[in-house]
């Protein structure tokens, strides 16, 4: 089936956060969404805008929507949650969340008119990471593997280095992750500058370079993991590899504030009842 419109996800993003029990991660959400549709795999990893899906980038317009009608919140660590009128709504009226919430914003009456005749502009909300994604996908393969090699630094990984050679199973680098300044492991990781997404074939191949050199592993591209590719890294009775997508990727390098600057707007409040007091 053809990936439905925003609108036409309304309901099973409400769907898909009642059965995770009212909240989860947007991977989670859009997981759980394939699975309600019974999506396959090709319809699930078709490319739409920039380095993100068809399906990803119509469930954040979704979730917009749904949040700015009062059903959903989310909060700064990326998990999305129903609030209290959300846990009481199994499903909506497309047309009242759309006439709603295009009548409380009115900025957004020319994007909801495009959106309407199937043009979906991509929202400041959800677009600078990939706005990020293009840019990485500019720098060549080694000054990837070296950021990516600042990225586990500054998340506070010792003993970090690049490693990558042809022919050694995909293995980019290793390092040691630090676990509460007591416990430490070693982790072997691959760096992929990839537009599309990993499959599980990728995944099998970098942990049969993995094995017998570190306990964890960790898979970070600027594109995205399919389905099979996801359950490969969890599978039971294998070594896990972890798992990191570029859209992950970006929010990384924004708490980071590597190559991003966050600006915030200084809002000024004066207490006059503290004035009276002298």
């Amino acid at each position: 089936m053809p990936i439905p419109t925003y609108d036409k996800l309304f309901n099973p993003v409400l769907e898909a956060l009642h059965s995770l029990g009212g909240s989860g991660a947007i991977s989670e959400i859009d997981d759980k969404v394939a699975e309600i549709l019974k999506l396959t795999e090709e319809e699930i990893n078709e490319i739409h805008v920039g380095n993100r899906t068809k399906l990803t980038y119509r469930l954040a317009w979704a979730r917009n929507y749904l949040k700015r009608y009062g059903l959903l919140e989310n909060s700064m660590r990326g998990i999305w949650s129903l609030t209290p009128d959300g846990n009481k709504t199994r499903s909506v009226d497309i047309s009242d969340v759309k006439r709603k919430v295009k009548g409380s914003d009115k900025k957004k009456e020319t994007i909801e008119e495009k959106l309407d005749e199937g043009e979906e502009p991509v929202d400041s909300v959800i677009s600078w990471q990939d706005d990020l994604i293009e840019e990485l996908l500019k720098i060549d393969p080694s000054s990837f593997e070296r950021l990516c090699q600042r990225v586990l630094r500054e998340s506070g990984f010792v003993q970090v280095e690049v490693t990558g050679k042809t022919g050694d199973g995909g293995i980019d680098g290793r390092g040691i992750a630090k676990v509460n300044g007591l416990l430490s492991f070693y982790v072997t990781f691959q760096c992929k500058r990839y537009k599309g997404s990993v499959s599980s074939n990728e995944i099998r191949d970098f942990r049969g370079g993995m094995i017998g050199r570190s306990e964890k592993g960790l898979f970070i591209t600027t594109g995205t993991f399919t389905r099979d590719a996801k359950k490969e890294a969890i599978r039971d009775g294998a070594p896990t590899i972890d798992l990191i997508d570029g859209q992950e990727l970006a929010e990384r390098l924004k708490d980071l504030r590597l190559g991003i600057e966050v600006k915030t707007e200084e809002v000024i409040k004066i207490n006059k009842e503290w004035f009276k007091e002298f």
